[in-house]
């Protein structure tokens, strides 16, 4: 089994009113990540995720590919894993 790692990214363009939050949500609980996203006040959105390497990119890159959803900058750091059961939506 691969590391686990846990990262807090920040994504900037136009994420916020385009499905984001959903697509974020329905693809990290199909690849079994866990952790959170939610709109800031600036625009962007904000987002915990923690499971694999291999996961979390898989998960970045189907955001890169929706239709919609441009992602113009990408500001991520890994943080300390958390014990959590599911990936949600935060407000």
């Amino acid at each position: 089994m691969s590391e686990m790692i846990r990262k807090h990214i920040l994504f900037y363009g136009r994420v916020q009113g385009v499905g984001f939050r959903y697509h974020a949500t329905y693809k990290a609980s199909l690849l079994g990540l866990t952790g959170w996203v939610r709109n800031l006040e600036d625009g962007s959105v904000e987002m915990e995720v923690q499971g694999s390497p291999d996961q979390i990119n898989e998960l970045i890159l189907h955001l890169y590919h929706q239709r919609f959803i441009r992602i113009d900058e990408m500001q991520e750091q890994k943080i300390p894993l958390k014990d959590e059961r599911e990936f949600r939506e935060r407000w």
